[in-house]
């Protein structure tokens, strides 16, 4: 068996027996090159390209926007935006039948496009949204199948962790193919193109989801019945005061991206600032110099983008000088709401704990990429590129079986691993021989991102299912869980065989905007 098959072998099984994963793709990355350069088919000097390789990791602009959104999204989990999303909603939809099932889809999808974090997602629905439904007579399976799935939006939806790295990786991939096709002026994928790919699409999948509940609870009542004892009707002004402020999040990040405002690590900035205003404004610090500052900074964003100053131009006049102070005495007002939002996140210990939880997901993704980096490294240098494509361009159905067998392994390997060892050691393999054979890479990139989603729900290893576990009730068992997602797993199929059908689903919304 040659080397390089079996040092991806050995990965999955080290992976397997429940190493740091890191460390783990380092420990058999250095192994394999040290018996590959022993039994010399493999070339030591290529080690030399590990610094220059790591260094480019790091001074991604792209890559910075990781931490930052994931700032925002544990900033927003601390500020409990989750939990008065779930009571409104409950109470909105409640006496529908299937009601509380797609106030769980609706929450989602909201937290989802505003926080982008799983495993807070899935923790909260689970502690707030599953024993009421199980109170109200839902099937255990369904509820618990509901808040997994739920959880999942939140990296199809942008803005999410995978969309960046999937479109870091894809970038490079297509690159890498049109060198390889003697393009030397070469076309990139922006983060901004995948996250409006992927819009559509991940809005369609929480309508097939949201259906799915509804026909159910319509074919088999008791599955999902409306609540028993209505709560006190919602009103207008809770709903607005529940959704406005994600949406507004929302809004202001993916607007700036989409519009071509900002860049992903500027809007992600944007973000971060948004998620500590709104989570001061939760937390006890004045309303009014919140909203105040918010509305300054909204304000700036709008007026500079309109009537950009330069005062260091030799013909600025009386007016750049005038706008010059007007724009830096909205920058004072809302510096001054966000030291007061971090005064009242200090005092709750919200942000202490928010930055601590940053630095280590932040700190996991990226060495997990580094190390990834060093796999890939050592791999290429035994020739596991060139046979990855072979076997792509050997198989049955010319370009649709190769795709067919990279979305089927990919998806047994989501089993195993998670989401981002897939996409930065196997992606950067299978990824240019299939642009090679004339797939659309923005197209390729949705289709990836779905099937990386179910990662999430498939056993024995989804993160979801070990989140909902540790928040479920002790009658939800792990058996009921597991079949639980089963049928959403089937409609995630689903969405990736309707937008395999109609690539437009995809593509049509990023070649409109860029």
């Amino acid at each position: 068996m040659p080397l390089d098959l079996i040092m991806f072998a050995a990965l999955i099984v080290v992976i397997l027996l429940g190493y740091p994963v890191a460390f783990s793709i380092a420990g058999v990355a250095t192994a394999f090159a040290l018996i590959g350069w022993w039994l010399d088919v493999f070339s030591i000097g290529m080690m030399g390209a590990l610094g220059q390789r790591f260094f480019g990791i790091m001074t991604n602009p792209v890559l910075t926007a990781i931490p930052l959104f994931v700032l925002m999204g544990v900033v927003l989990e601390k500020s409990r935006i989750a939990e008065d999303l779930l009571e409104t909603m409950g109470r909105l939809f409640g006496a529908v039948r299937g009601g509380l099932g797609v106030s769980v889809m609706l929450v989602g999808a909201l937290l989802a496009a505003s926080t982008g974090i799983v495993g807070a997602t899935v923790v909260a629905m689970g502690l707030i949204a599953l024993p009421a439904m199980l109170r109200n007579g839902y099937n255990p399976r369904l509820a618990a199948g509901s808040v997994c799935t739920a959880g999942t939006l939140g990296q199809i939806i942008p803005p999410s962790t995978l969309l960046i790295i999937l479109a870091e990786v894809m970038s490079s991939a297509f690159q890498q193919a049109q060198f390889a096709m003697g393009r030397f002026t070469v076309e990139t994928i922006s983060v901004g193109q995948t996250f409006a790919a992927a819009l559509v699409p991940g809005l369609i999948m929480v309508a097939i989801y949201i259906l799915y509940i509804l026909g159910r609870a319509f074919l088999v009542p008791g599955d999902a019945p409306a609540m028993q004892r209505p709560e006190k009707s919602v009103s207008h002004a809770e709903v607005f005061g529940a959704i406005a402020p994600p949406i507004l999040l929302i809004i202001a990040v993916l607007g700036a991206i989409l519009g071509g405002i900002a860049s992903p690590n500027e809007a992600a900035s944007v973000g971060a600032v948004g998620a500590i205003l709104l989570a001061g404004y939760r937390q006890g610090a004045p309303r009014w110099l919140i909203l105040t500052g918010a509305a300054a900074l909204g304000l700036l964003a709008v007026a500079a983008g309109l009537q950009p100053v330069r005062l260091q131009r030799s013909d600025a006049g009386a007016l750049e000088y005038a706008l010059g102070m007007l724009y830096a005495g909205l920058v004072l007002i809302g510096l001054a709401a966000v030291i007061a939002a971090l005064q009242s996140l200090m005092r709750q210990r919200i942000m202490v704990a928010a930055m601590r939880q940053t630095l280590v997901v932040t700190a996991m993704i990226f060495a997990t990429i580094l190390m990834a980096s060093f796999f890939s490294l050592v791999f290429v240098g035994l020739g596991g590129e060139h046979r990855v494509a072979a076997i792509l361009e050997s198989l049955p159905g010319g370009p649709t079986g190769a795709l067919i067998f990279a979305m089927l392994f990919i998806f047994v390997l989501g089993f195993f691993l998670d989401f981002v060892e897939i996409s930065v050691i196997l992606l950067p393999l299978l990824i240019p021989p299939l642009i090679l054979m004339g797939h659309d890479p923005i197209w390729l990139a949705v289709l990836i991102a779905i099937n990386l989603q179910t990662s999430f729900l498939t056993p024995p290893f989804g993160f979801s299912l070990f989140y909902l576990r540790g928040a479920a009730p002790k009658e939800v068992t792990t058996g009921m869980i597991y079949q639980g997602v089963a049928p959403f797993i089937l409609l995630q199929a689903l969405a990736i065989a309707l937008i395999w059908l109609a690539p437009p689903v995809a593509t049509w919304l990023p070649r409109a905007l860029f």
